[in-house]
């Protein structure tokens, strides 16, 4: 989907060696469509800038609107 909506081919595949992406699946995938997969040091979030960066976006932009409508803190 990223491919077809921006033209552009995706090189390689970050992850935190969580386990996710370890199936025989995407491993096939991402031989079969010349991607190279890197895996960084588990726990260490710093390695995955950008995705780290869009959970906090995302994470304090829910907050907010939670905060704006009044929720309890469960929410």
């Amino acid at each position: 989907m990223v491919e077809n909506e921006t033209d552009l081919k995706i090189k390689k595949l970050r992850t935190d060696n969580g386990g996710e992406y370890e199936d025989t699946k995407v491993k096939k995938f991402c031989y079969e469509h010349m991607t190279r997969m890197e895996r960084t040091v588990p726990g260490t979030p710093q390695h995955n800038g950008v995705a780290e960066r869009m959970n906090r976006t995302l994470t304090e932009r829910a907050r907010s609107l939670r905060v704006q409508l009044g929720l309890p803190k469960n929410f």
